[in-house]
């Protein structure tokens, strides 16, 4: 065979059907003005090896047909510390810096759904992400941001519904109308009873409240994605790659089968759900993962659930670099981890990534730190060639058997979780959660992956090999006390300012509303949080119909 025709063996077969649709398709996209083609100046095609190919059924090489040739994905940056002008300034020098989307992170009250003054808020106010107990909190956030020109992502899960009525009510007072809002609301609770432990309910009305989001974003907010099902959590919490993609995909399978079940038909709202994904440091096993991830999601969409449009078979998802993976000793090898984890998801065609800085495991991220991993997607993204082509690794026998090998075990776990809830997976979740299967499964990975580094099977750079290196003072962002001063009086001013009747008769509202299983949250919520109700006070209206969540113990 001659070198010319041992190369075009690696191109499309031209006469194959799916490869002229593909073209056809690839030919209606509108490209990024760069050139596609190697540093040496060799063109490459869009796409390489046999189909189906990219933005086609079951979107195993990529969820649309140009991929990052038309493109790139949504760099985010998590941000979140401090007081929300704290947190603002950041913002503003992400967006100046070329981030193309903003991340927020809430610190551990507003995520608990607590206010500041809460005796159980004292010492971590601000420390951990941004505090936020009140509309005045989130109009200080997002001050000087044009809210219908970037894409936002916020990270809560327990009182999601009464942060996005404040994102909402913020949109409307900068004259931004709630259907050009464009972002996502993490709003998973599953996977909090599984892993981050961040509830406030039992899992059922909890859920009753996620399909009241998905209801009334679906009619309301065409740009927002109103659930990101994340297995980022289950695999900081110490899972396998194929335990988060099971766990992951069951509980959006779950959301699907609640929205169903609450009258909404499947292709009215399965288009905007999103996903979330770790990218950790084994760098083939995560990339077989993502890919994975699409065609399971795909075929379930479609045979199980009944799916007809396109947009409900796609697994769209953002990543984010593992940060249980960063080390507090030698912490500037965590930038290579950053980057290598960054490539991964890439390679696996992520719609949006979030790159660690490299000093979090030792306190939130410095500016300095956090441009560095900015830099570094960006790097990934221009530099290094691999936006060039949609897929580059597939048809690699490894690549392929990896894919292959991440849904067989995904299989397994589903199969469990639908014997589990006798033909339901969200029944079988529910069971799962109760029993302990989830908490369990994780628990048990976690161990053997800490007993072979303790044994030293498994090398950690800097850890348990390699130890030697100055470990000098390093700067770090610290938060003291001053910001729970401030944060304190700034609750207490608005709660002084506020008219009390309109915000005791809002409150009513939400509590009369939860005690109807028919009528939907949203709009209560949404006229506390504009009468300036508290957090927790929105909460504490929903508590006392739906009850708090206390976890069994598990022996």
């Amino acid at each position: 065979m001659s070198e010319t025709e041992d190369s075009r063996r690696h191109t499309p077969d031209e006469d194959d059907p799916r490869y002229q649709a593909f073209r056809e398709a690839y030919q209606g996209s509108k490209l990024r003005d760069v050139p596609f083609e190697t540093m040496s100046g060799v063109p490459v095609e869009p796409v390489y090896g046999e189909g189906p190919y990219p933005g086609q059924y079951p979107y195993t090489r990529g969820v649309y047909p140009s991929m990052y040739r038309s493109r790139l994905w949504t760099m985010r940056m998590f941000a979140g510390f401090g007081t929300a002008e704290d947190t603002n300034a950041r913002f503003h020098d992400i967006l100046r810096n070329g981030g193309t989307g903003l991340s927020t992170a809430f610190d551990m009250p507003t995520l608990m759904g607590r206010d500041s003054n809460s005796p159980w808020s004292v010492g971590e106010v601000g420390r951990a992400g941004v505090a936020v107990d009140t509309l005045a909190d989130m109009e200080d956030l997002y001050a000087g941001i044009d809210l219908g020109s970037v894409s936002t992502s916020m990270t809560i899960n327990g009182p999601a519904a009464i942060v996005l009525a404040m994102y909402v009510a913020v949109g409307e007072k900068n004259g931004v109308a709630r259907k050009d809002l464009a972002g996502t609301i993490q709003n998973d609770i599953f996977k909090e009873y599984q892993a981050q432990k961040e509830y406030i309910y039992p899992p059922r009305p909890s859920v009753r409240i996620v399909t009241d989001m998905i209801k009334f974003t679906s009619t309301e907010m065409p740009k927002w994605h109103p659930v990101s099902i994340s297995g980022y959590h289950i695999r900081e919490a110490g899972s396998t790659a194929a335990q988060e993609l099971a766990f992951t995909l069951a509980n959006g399978f779950a959301y699907v089968e609640a929205a169903v079940a609450a009258g909404v038909d499947v292709d009215e709202f399965a288009g905007r759900l999103s996903f979330f994904f770790n990218s950790h440091i084994d760098f083939f096993e995560e990339i077989g993962k993502f890919r994975a991830a699409r065609r399971i999601w795909a075929r379930w969409m479609k045979e199980r659930y009944g799916a007809k449009s396109e947009r409900s078979m796609l697994c769209r998802f953002h990543t984010q670099t593992a940060g249980v993976s960063l080390t507090a000793q030698q912490p500037e090898n965590n930038i290579a981890r950053v980057a290598i984890q960054a490539l991964a998801g890439a390679l696996g065609g992520t719609q949006s990534l979030h790159t660690d800085s490299y000093d979090e495991a030792l306190a939130l991220p410095t500016e300095k730190a956090a441009r560095i991993a900015l830099r570094t997607q960006q790097i990934v993204a221009h530099e290094t060639g691999v936006t060039n082509v949609a897929d580059p690794l597939g048809g690699s026998p490894y690549v392929e058997w990896m894919t292959d090998e991440m849904e067989r075990q995904a299989e397994a776990i589903f199969s469990h979780l639908d014997d589990l809830g006798n033909g339901s997976i969200l029944e079988g979740v529910y069971a799962g959660i109760e029993n302990g299967y989830f908490v369990g499964e994780i628990a048990d990975a976690s161990y053997r992956f800490e007993r072979d580094v303790n044994a030293d099977r498994r090398i950690i750079v800097g850890v348990n090999q390699f130890t030697d290196g100055d470990e000098g003072q390093r700067d770090l962002l610290r938060i003291g006390g001053e910001v729970e001063d401030y944060q304190l009086k700034r609750l207490e001013d608005v709660k002084h300012k506020r008219d009390g009747e309109a915000v005791a008769a809002a409150l009513a509202a939400v509590t009369t509303t939860a005690e109807d299983p028919t009528a939907n949250l949203m709009p209560p919520i949404l006229d506390a949080v504009r009468a300036y109700a508290t957090l927790e006070e929105v909460v504490a209206s929903m508590e006392t119909v739906f009850g708090t969540y206390v976890e069994k113990a598990i022996i």
